[in-house]
């Protein structure tokens, strides 16, 4: 870590969207984000041809378990060992299984039990390398770029989305499920040279001292910074509101609402295009913008006004307006989770980045998926209106707790 690590003034080379050393670390970001789309696509087609739909679904799914149980220890690992070197390693061994996948699937016909065994290792690296991963931008750029860096990251997020999928299908079109693995494990490694040459800021002298001790300890430890922090207690409750009640409607819950209103696949795809657009203008803002007066209070608003477009979404009768609806969602809870992330990483200690991404992070990756089969069996006795109301309803408590919070609703990025 000595040779790559460099004072904190000397990181920024003007505006983070034109510095070489965030654009290194977003080009290994991007890879390896398109590679785990591909990966997922491989592992449920695999899973698919293995069992029925449900126990594919239940497959692809089990990888959130350990993430829910893990994260937190994910987050003191980063905390102890630097993230860069965190991210690397775990990139390593997430590169390794999608190799075995791939390995598996070519030398024999893999059942179920397997599959769920490469999941459930996945979701154990995971783990490690999701609170890893969102604690580096913190520490390879300057406090006053922090918002342009997550404008960045959310726009590589939602082109590895975008392509992620095709690149999936025609992995498996080509060279079947093992070639899809491959395809994964290669993007995954082509991320693991330029992350090593990206270059990280040390820590300040009473900051950088090395942990040890028990990890819940250091768990508590981290827990304590967030709760006698003004800012951090109510966002980390906000983000975690916003995610719980986010995630279902718009994953399980957008097939679902093609599928009552007959719009077909290719309708749920033009949704999807339009909150994918949305989201990925928001994310554009912010890395040209780079800075937004009265933070706290625009991420709160957008929160809500993200929140009250779900609910409608599922009262539009057309693809055309549900997709005009997605826009808006993706526009306005695009523009509020950057700024969250982007708050809590300026507002994080400099030896607490990990510990603090992994509890603001814990519902969204590890909890949240796990309530998939409950918003299916509401959906199934409710209909989608009431599901969706009471999923955007509880999402939007999150911008309310923050609009209600003095000192997170005055809060501002650096400059």
């Amino acid at each position: 870590m000595s040779a790559t690590a460099v004072r904190p003034g000397s990181l920024t080379e003007g505006p983070a969207h034109r510095d070489p050393n965030v654009l290194r670390w977003l080009g290994g970001y991007t890879s390896s984000a398109i590679g785990d789309n591909v990966y997922y696509i491989a592992l449920s087609w695999a899973a698919v041809q293995a069992g029925t739909p449900a126990q594919a679904g239940l497959v692809t799914a089990v990888s959130a378990v350990p993430r829910a149980l893990l994260m937190l220890g994910g987050g003191v690992v980063a905390d102890r060992y630097g993230p860069r070197r965190v991210v690397l390693g775990s990139s390593t061994v997430r590169c390794l299984l999608v190799v075995t996948a791939a390995a598996m699937v070519l030398a024999t016909s893999p059942g179920l039990w397997a599959l769920g065994a490469v999941a459930v290792l996945f979701g154990v690296v995971d783990a490690v390398f999701l609170p890893a991963t969102g604690a580096l931008p913190a520490r390879i750029t300057g406090r006053d770029q922090l918002a342009r860096v997550q404008g960045m990251r959310a726009l590589a997020t939602r082109l590895a989305n975008v392509l992620g999928g095709p690149l999936g299908g025609l992995g498996v079109a080509l060279g079947g499920t093992g070639g899809a693995f491959g395809l994964a494990a290669l993007l995954i490694g082509v991320s693991l040279p330029v992350l090593w040459t990206v270059r990280v800021g040390q820590l300040p002298p009473d900051e950088g001292k090395e942990r040890g001790g028990a990890v819940l300890a250091d768990i508590r430890d981290g827990l304590r910074h967030i709760g006698r922090d003004r800012v951090l207690c109510p966002l980390v409750l906000a983000i975690a509101l916003a995610d719980l009640g986010f995630v279902g409607p718009m994953n399980l819950g957008l097939t679902l609402l093609a599928q009552e209103r007959g719009w077909g696949s290719s309708g749920m795809g033009w949704v999807l295009a339009g909150f994918g657009t949305g989201a990925g203008a928001a994310s554009l803002l912010l890395t040209l913008r780079g800075w937004v007066p009265r933070a706290g209070l625009v991420m709160a608003v957008a929160e809500i006004g993200g929140c009250l477009a779900i609910a409608g979404l599922a009262h539009v009768p057309t693809v055309v307006g549900a997709t005009c609806v997605a826009l808006a969602v993706g526009l306005l809870a695009g523009l509020g989770g950057a700024l969250s992330g982007a708050l809590v990483q300026a507002q994080a200690g400099p030896a607490y980045v990990g510990r603090v991404t992994a509890v603001s992070s814990l519902v969204g990756f590890g909890v949240a998926p796990l309530t998939f089969p409950l918003v299916g069996a509401a959906t199934d006795r409710w209909g989608t209106g009431p599901v969706f109301a009471a999923c955007a309803a509880l999402c939007a408590l999150g911008g309310v707790l923050a609009l209600c919070s003095r000192s997170l609703r005055r809060a501002e990025l650096p400059r």
